[in-house]
């Protein structure tokens, strides 16, 4: 087979007419490069077309969820790959919604509904990532989230005291500090209502959030200075917005079949936000509540056909099905790859292109990616 090889060599430059014809051992050195390449092209093929839930499996990551089960929605963990699920809560007199990881991977943070009906008590919690030692860190609260060092833990303000299941229901920012225990507002919460699903960025300087019929805006993702005054409008479509652990990508959802990608520059005094550069539709189903790995490296996303809950399941309200404490029936999670530029149809998308981690349809939603016992200095370097 290597003398056909050098024969193909030497046809090519008789073709071509130029230079002079190479000495044996060139031809040689050629030939043995050309067969190299030849033998790892069918590798290289295979290394492509591996499934990506082989590719989570060999990652470090879990991801935290909520499912409704046995009557009532509780907290899990599972392998980046879907493997494994544990229910953290098990708690048949609270249902457990939105679960917030710390960066270091030690804490989750959460919201627990008492209660029925419009006297629904929802609470901001927080816990070991092993479920123990649950503490309350203030009632009639939504929506926590992480600040990057995992000292604080922001939340909102319920609007009023009896309860809405609407998300946007909200009013006013707060911190709570984990070592003093002590609750202080925004420096700008007086003017912060109707917002929902806010977080952090990487640098600290920005809290992206979702704005619905509120502080002068209709619907809008806007960026909030986290210790200042300033908002600004990003200008993109939808809702929803995550930042990147690597502080240099937004993910959102532009509407109910669409999930998108693109940078943003955050340390700017106005952040802007570039091309989107993947994309991820389902025209058939509804996907929401996007969430990337600690290494931005893939996402995760919840995934369901639309409705409007099951009042007959206890401790659920009727509201879309994206909505917390909105009974989600034959939704589950999928992950994705966010590593190229790219369109991903989950109609046509194959075993390389998705993952999907569970597939009971209980009601699986809000993903958020940990790397338990993450190394002390990798958390260092992404503060």
């Amino acid at each position: 087979m290597q003398h056909q090889h050098i024969a193909l060599i030497d046809r090519h430059r008789s073709r071509s007419g130029r230079g002079r014809e190479l000495d044996p051992r060139a031809r040689f050195l050629l030939a043995g490069l050309l067969l190299t390449a030849l033998w790892l092209a069918p590798r290289a093929g295979a290394a492509d077309a591996l499934s990506l839930k082989h590719r989570l499996a060999a990652t470090p990551f879990k991801i935290a969820y909520e499912s409704y089960v046995n009557s009532n929605s509780d907290l899990f963990v599972i392998n980046a790959d879907g493997s494994h699920p544990v229910n953290l809560t098990r708690t048949p007199d609270e249902n457990e919604h939105y679960p917030q990881v710390s960066p270091d991977g030690t804490r989750i943070c959460f919201v627990s509904d008492r209660g029925e009906g419009r006297d629904t008590i929802r609470s901001v919690y927080y816990m070991g990532i092993d479920g123990k030692h649950r503490v309350k860190v203030a009632d009639y609260a939504r929506e926590p989230f992480w600040s990057p060092d995992g000292r604080t833990i922001g939340f909102l303000g319920q609007e009023y005291p009896k309860f809405n299941v609407m998300d946007y229901y909200t009013k006013g920012m707060f911190f709570f500090d984990l070592k003093t225990g002590k609750i202080t507002p925004h420096v700008n919460t007086e003017r912060l209502h109707h917002l929902y699903n806010p977080s952090f960025s990487q640098n600290g300087r920005w809290i992206a959030a979702t704005v619905h019929a509120g502080m002068g805006y209709g619907h809008a993702i806007l960026l909030i200075e986290a210790h200042g005054t300033n908002i600004f409008n990003l200008g993109i479509p939808g809702c929803r917005p995550c930042l990147s652990p690597d502080g240099r990508q937004i993910a959102w959802g532009p509407g109910d079949h669409e999930l998108a990608v693109a940078p943003i520059d955050l340390d700017s005094a106005h952040p802007t936000v570039g091309p989107r550069r993947v994309r991820i539709l389902d025209e058939k189903n509804k996907i929401y509540h996007i969430d990337w790995s600690p290494d931005s490296r893939f996402l995760s996303f919840s995934r369901g056909p639309d409705g409007e809950g099951d009042l007959g399941k206890p401790g659920t309200f009727q509201a879309a099905c994206e909505i917390m404490g909105v009974y989600a029936g034959g939704w589950n999670l999928d992950a994705v790859s966010a590593e190229q530029d790219r369109v991903i149809d989950l109609a046509t998308a194959t075993p390389a292109d998705v993952a999907i981690l569970t597939t009971n349809g209980d009601s699986n939603k809000e993903p958020a990616w940990f790397w338990p016992h993450r190394p002390a200095r990798l958390s260092r370097l992404n503060r």
